[in-house]
């Protein structure tokens, strides 16, 4: 325990001491948030615009983070050497896995908490009427795309096209899953397509337990595919993760 303690306190260190990081990976969402709430009018189907993007920001900050965050920086590692050096060490390869995930799932609930925030205080947002479950689907979802960002570190083979990657992956999801604002006039394929993306399934457990006061539990179909996602994820690491630089 105290190994995990020490390691989950480096990984917090090394996420902050890399600016472009923690900009990239915890100031992006709420900056957006800020931008899409001057934009859109007072309500979005009848509902605060401020929740409703509120919501889908919180869905996005979680992929932002768990899934992008977390694959670049496994990435930048591999090739650097860094994983390499690591697995000569002590450390046992479980406990830098599980301080990884602790230490993404502590950025985006600070990130999520700031969030909150600004919608509350600038944007008059109701706030979450669930905290506790948002809490629990907040790490839920956490771990889901933690394990997409370990999958996806698995098979990118270069630090620098590692970021072009995820984006080329989280922004497309992203809109087509309504974290930027309503989907239902998009093109029918459009939205059939957005129909297999897990964010979208996370953004409609987000808008049961914010927007209508209502269990993540009373939508197991959400929850079922979701958790399929993360655990493709883990599983493509536990088969591809790599420790040394690929050859080039």
């Amino acid at each position: 325990m105290t190994m995990l303690l020490r390691r989950i306190r480096w990984e917090q260190v090394l996420f902050w001491r890399n600016r472009e990081a923690a900009v990239f990976v915890f100031i992006f969402p709420p900056l957006l948030y800020l931008l899409l709430g001057a934009v859109y009018g007072d309500e979005i189907d009848d509902v605060p615009a401020a929740d409703v993007l509120l919501a889908g920001m919180i869905g996005y900050g979680c992929a932002n983070t768990a899934f992008a965050g977390l694959a670049i920086t496994q990435v930048i590692r591999r090739e650097n050497g860094s994983l390499k050096r690591l697995r000569a060490t002590p450390l046992p390869m479980a406990t830098y896995f599980t301080a990884t995930v602790v230490s993404i799932l502590l950025v985006f609930a600070l990130q999520m908490l700031t969030t909150l925030v600004l919608g509350v205080v600038l944007y008059d947002a109701s706030g979450p009427k669930r905290p506790f479950e948002l809490v629990v689907l907040g790490v839920f979802g956490g771990l889901a795309f933690a394990g997409l960002g370990f999958g996806a570190a698995a098979v990118i083979r270069s630090a620098e096209g590692a970021s072009a990657v995820v984006n080329l992956a989280v922004l497309p999801m992203a809109f087509l899953s309504g974290s930027f604002g309503p989907t239902r006039n998009y093109p029918e394929v459009l939205q059939r397509f957005s129909e297999v993306l897990p964010l979208t399934y996370l953004n409609r457990l987000l808008e049961r337990v914010y927007l209508r006061d209502e269990s993540m539990f009373g939508d197991p179909k959400a929850l079922l595919i979701l958790a399929a996602w993360g655990l493709a994820g883990y599983l493509l690491a536990w088969r591809r993760f790599g420790w040394s630089p690929r050859e080039r």
